[in-house]
């Protein structure tokens, strides 16, 4: 699998717990998940500025593509985009990658999310956000995010 990493305009640092460690010093594979939330929270902050007392999110879905490991001494970032918006879901699509001592990325992981607005106080979805729609599509098209309305 290569994934472009041009289509990505979104990174973020990723640090390295020693929790994180299995016994033989890789990254155990329960953390990748972590990882993706870590990226994922400071891409809606940043990028969505996501109203969280507006409307909430929720994982409808989850998956994971192991192509290289991660070892406790690697520097690693995740970059990630929206890349389908419906009427109350989304998907984020992420790549990890390690970062060498020349500042060269490898790709380690893949993976995607779907991600559901949901009202936490009446307990279901609800569309997205107006305001939070516009920017993921302003940030990460043109081009790249499949509409499905």
């Amino acid at each position: 699998m290569t994934e472009n990493l041009a289509n990505y305009k979104f990174k973020a640092p990723v640090p390295i717990r020693f929790s994180d460690i299995d016994a033989y010093g890789n990254v155990s594979n329960t953390i990748y998940l972590t990882y993706f939330e870590i990226a994922r929270l400071s891409y809606w902050k940043e990028v969505a500025e996501w109203d969280w007392n507006n409307c909430g999110v929720i994982l409808g879905r989850s998956e994971i593509n192991y192509l290289k490991p991660i070892k406790v001494d690697d520097q690693i970032a995740c970059y990630l985009r929206t890349s389908r918006i419906g009427n109350s879901s989304f998907d984020v699509t992420y790549v990890l990658v390690k970062i060498n001592a020349n500042g060269e990325e490898e790709i380690c992981t893949t993976g995607k999310s779907v991600c559901i607005t949901y009202d936490y106080p009446n307990l279901k979805s609800v569309p997205i956000p107006a305001r939070e729609r516009q920017r993921m599509i302003d940030y990460d098209e043109p081009g790249l995010i499949t509409n499905t309305n």
